[in-house]
């Protein structure tokens, strides 16, 4: 079933960084090269919204159902987008992609909570992050070569066998045995979610780029937001089965985690879009050289994530976290010293602690949560948990770019290194910044202790028996 896993969540990794290798030659079929940020941006917004949704439903309905329907959903997108005869199509598709990955990620990571011990969950948490880590590396490399041997269309089908293999070892192997009941879907909730998420990630990605911070379009969609997310309160407070309970966000121990993992999420997007740029133009890397260092990263998060168990069987789920953030804040310290003169081992270190410390952070804090809960409520706080990291990341894309716009409008008239040296150290200051209110969040907020569920009943015929004992502090 682990294969099976892997598979599926390579489906999202991957589709999440060949795209942009090809981009050029995509517009340069299709035309639209003005629409071609939609491209990405529609993708992320749908898949990042829908994760709460799909959390819930996969308590309700259970986990194979719908991870079958985001594979499919899925795999329907990559067809079309692949079809695609203008940019206008592929943005649509790619949202039909979007739907379809936001339940791959959120039931993959429940799946692999159901039918692992708490042990074990490191080291499955590390084999999905190494999906992770080898996308990275290898495809944008496949992007390039299907854009330039065969063509562009190939970014996408190369989805169809993969998925299909998943989707058959899913079929073949997860067994579950729900109970079947008659739920009131809260499709009241479940609308609101979507607008309020929506809405402020619509605002976050534009604002920072086509619309302007100030501008009419960002108020009114800032505006859209909090008012979807008041409604959302006294909506799901009076449902009887809410699409995302409040409990979620204003319990210490939810909360807490969720805002150290969307802080982890926001360092992750500030190294992934700025370190490449910053070794091409300062450091006068290639393409590949400067991929490499931010590789590394990718390297040791598994590492790091596959090691987390040990570590947090020993000093708790909570403490384990903050040990990662001792790496993350001296990753920090080490980007914000960088120079035009530094030498390129220096932030291939640096990226080396940063995947270390994302590792010993996301996956203590995601395997906590899951183990605080039954099988009733895991696809919930699991969802919330992914939901909060590409929240994070959307909200560091957004923060980020505009930092780094500012500085370089500052440094009109210097050489193009210095400047984007200036604009890219101001980026790692607030990356410097986001792992101590990681910390921080962590040492207030996040209590010591994860209380564990009592024993229960097993839900699949794989699944482990799984010892209820915190780990000791």
């Amino acid at each position: 079933m682990l294969v099976a896993l892997i598979l599926a969540m390579a489906l999202v990794a991957m589709d999440t960084t060949i795209v942009a290798t090809a981009i050029p030659q995509v517009a340069g079929d299709l035309g639209g090269f003005s629409q071609v940020g939609w491209v990405f941006s529609i993708y992320l917004l749908a898949q990042t919204v829908t994760i709460p949704v799909y959390g819930k439903l996969a308590d309700l309905y259970g986990r194979k159902p719908i991870l079958v329907i985001g594979v499919v959903v899925f795999l329907i997108g990559s067809l079309l987008s692949a079809l695609s005869w203008s940019m206008t199509a592929l943005i649509a598709f790619r949202a039909l992609q979007g739907l379809g990955a936001g339940s791959i990620g959120a039931t993959v990571n429940t799946v692999a909570g159901d039918l692992y011990s708490v042990q074990e969950r490191g080291r499955v948490q590390g084999y999905l992050s190494s999906v992770w880590g080898i996308a990275a590396v290898v495809a944008p490399a496949l992007g390039g070569f299907f854009a330039q041997y065969t063509s562009w269309r190939w970014i996408f089908l190369v989805n169809l066998p993969i998925g299909a293999l998943a989707l058959t070892l899913i079929l073949r192997d997860l067994h579950e045995k729900v109970e079947r009941t008659r739920h009131r879907i809260d499709y009241a909730g479940a609308a609101l979610v979507l607008i309020a998420a929506g809405a402020l990630i619509l605002a976050l990605l534009q604002g920072s780029t086509s619309w302007g911070w100030t501008s009419a379009p960002t108020m009114v969609t800032l505006a859209v937001a909090v008012v979807a997310a008041v409604a959302l309160v006294f909506v799901e407070q009076r449902a009887s089965e809410p699409m995302l309970p409040t409990w979620l966000w204003t319990k210490r121990l939810t909360a807490g985690s969720y805002a150290a993992t969307a802080t982890a999420g926001l360092m992750v997007i500030g190294l992934s879009v700025y370190l490449p740029n910053w070794g091409q133009t300062v450091l006068g890397l290639g393409a590949v050289a400067a991929g490499f260092v931010l590789a590394v990263m990718s390297m040791t998060w598994p590492t790091a994530s596959g090691l987390s168990a040990r570590l947090y069987m020993r000093v708790g789920f909570r403490n384990a976290a903050l040990i990662g953030t001792v790496f993350a804040i001296a990753s920090g310290c080490v980007f914000t010293t960088l120079g035009v003169h530094s030498s390129v081992w220096v932030p291939v270190i640096a990226s080396a602690l940063m995947g270390a410390g994302m590792g010993l952070i996301v996956s203590p804090l995601l395997v906590g949560l899951q183990n605080t809960v039954g099988w009733d409520q895991r696809g919930m706080i699991t969802g919330g948990a992914m939901f909060a990291r590409f929240l994070g990341q959307s909200l560091g894309a957004a923060v980020f770019g505009a930092v780094s716009n500012t500085v370089l409008r500052d440094q009109h008239g210097a050489t193009k290194a210095v400047a984007m040296n200036a604009a890219t150290h101001a980026v790692f200051v607030g990356l410097l910044l986001a792992a101590v209110v990681t910390a921080v969040l962590l040492v207030v907020v996040v209590p010591r202790h994860f209380p564990s569920v009592g024993a229960e009943t097993p839900q699949t015929k794989q699944q482990a028996a799984e010892p209820h004992t915190e780990p000791t502090a």
